[in-house]
């Protein structure tokens, strides 16, 4: 029933643009039969609203993927550096955050690891609404940030990384079995505000994927059976985006990089000093205004990756910034 709900929507979006395009074409040939040109102006600025709106339309086209409608997971951890790394971490917490707020998602946070000197070491969101995996799937990848350092008193230059990693919530309707003897899971006191309950108490959860390393972490909850259950959740997804990297990589889209945290493998580059740019290394893309992108003005970046993925076409490194 969702997807038919979803075709549905799909289709009649597409029929009313034909129905509101014939409309304004004819109101066009009408007005100039007559000679009336402020008739003419209105209806091409209604066209020229059209075509945003169909514009929208073909990017949600692009959502087609069998996890894309889903919810989704978003993971942040911090690269080497230190306080640097870490406070960069928290600017792209803050960016997602917003960009979340901009789209109408709900967010929830599972876990967070505070740094040591400022900012975070991991943080793990949870983002809920239609489309948000397939929309947030572009952004997986290791970020770079140039700027002069707030915590250098020499006020010089420093280049920090963070890594994202996303992947989808599944539903009951897709089965992953894990074995328990490929799992090992350790219980700790959770960190940050709570009260006493949350320091004093074993309720935070850790869920290590033996085969492949993949660990999982939550402390949302106040009790350590919730907080395994989401683990358990959040494991299964995790598993579950390996199996769609790998489909997407047989076909040749576009992956999100997960190596190394540092050099070589970042895919966007975010640049304040000495000057102001934002560029994606896998599609092109530029923005000469970064703090609106650190505001959560993504979409540019996410359509253009869309594009590239749905067009089937390698992924080309374009030349990265100095």
């Amino acid at each position: 029933m969702r997807e038919r709900q979803k075709l549905d929507s799909a289709m009649g979006a597409v029929r009313a643009l034909e129905n509101e395009l014939a409309d304004a074409t004819g109101l066009i040939e009408m007005a100039e039969a007559e000679g009336d040109a402020a008739m003419v102006a209105d209806a091409e600025v209604s066209i020229a609203t059209l075509q945003k709106r169909a514009e929208q339309q073909r990017l949600q086209s692009m959502l087609s993927g069998e996890a894309d409608a889903n919810d989704s997971y978003l993971e942040i951890h911090a690269g080497a550096g230190g306080t640097e790394s870490q406070d960069w971490a928290q600017m792209l917490f803050r960016m997602y955050t917003r960009w979340a707020e901009k789209h109408d998602y709900k967010l929830q946070l599972i876990e967070e690891s505070e740094g040591e000197g400022a900012g975070i070491k991991s943080a793990t969101l949870l983002v809920k609404g239609e489309n948000a995996y397939g929309w947030l799937k572009t952004e997986a990848g290791v970020h770079r940030l140039v700027r002069i350092s707030p915590f250098d008193s020499n006020a010089r230059r420093h280049t920090s990384f963070s890594s994202v990693t996303v992947y989808p919530v599944i539903d009951q309707s897709i089965q992953i079995d894990i074995p328990d003897k490929d799992v090992r899971i350790d219980v700790f006191r959770a960190s940050g505000a709570g009260g006493q309950h949350v320091n004093k108490t074993e309720s935070a959860v850790r869920i290590t994927h033996l085969p492949t390393g993949i660990a999982v972490a939550s402390q949302s909850e106040r009790s350590q059976h919730q907080n395994r259950a989401i683990c358990w959740d959040m494991l299964r997804s995790r598993l579950y985006e390996i199996e769609l990297e790998k489909k997407k990589a047989e076909t040749g889209a576009f992956v999100g990089e997960k190596s190394d945290i540092g050099w070589g493998h970042q895919i966007r580059s975010y640049v304040l000093q000495p000057y102001q740019l934002v560029k994606d290394l896998r599609t092109g893309v530029e923005s000469r205004t970064p703090q609106d992108v650190l505001d959560g003005d993504l979409d540019p970046f996410m359509a253009a990756a869309l594009a590239q993925e749905v067009g089937g076409k390698p992924k080309e490194k374009v030349a990265d910034l100095e």
